[in-house]
């Protein structure tokens, strides 16, 4: 299967898992739980692009990871979503919001909160605990 990232996805995200038709990835900021969803089908731009096996596969690769981070982690709310205006390559965000993070109820996007990093050891438990699950 011929596909490339797109280089803001590459410089934004930390790689988690490969799933049968998706990459998972999670957004280098740690004041959200931010996960990002992408078809591994080269120039792909809309979801109405894929042919209607990839849809199945793509909508149950979405309900595992995001049934899976709601049991995980117990977000009050799942926000996903597929805009892809500043990046056209398709990508499925799956964020979890609780009451208490630092925009709720406003949107993450276009937000001026400085990013806060991951801790190496957040980041080994995040793909540890996805790799366990779906390896």
């Amino acid at each position: 299967m011929n596909f490339e990232l797109h280089p803001k996805l590459n410089e934004d995200t930390i790689f988690i898992h490969d799933f049968s038709l998706s990459r998972l990835l999670l957004i280098k900021d740690a004041n959200f739980k931010w996960f990002v969803l992408v078809p591994r089908v080269e120039g792909l731009r809309e979801i109405i692009d894929l042919n209607e096996e990839e849809r199945i596969l793509l909508f149950k690769e979405i309900c595992d990871i995001s049934e899976f981070l709601k049991q995980s982690y117990s977000p009050y709310k799942l926000n996903i979503a597929a805009i892809g205006n500043i990046v056209e390559q398709l990508h499925i965000h799956i964020i979890l919001r609780y009451k208490d993070d630092p925009l709720y109820p406003n949107p993450v996007w276009g937000n001026n909160l400085p990013k806060k990093e991951y801790t190496s050891a957040e980041i080994e438990l995040i793909i540890n605990l996805i790799k366990q699950r779906f390896a």
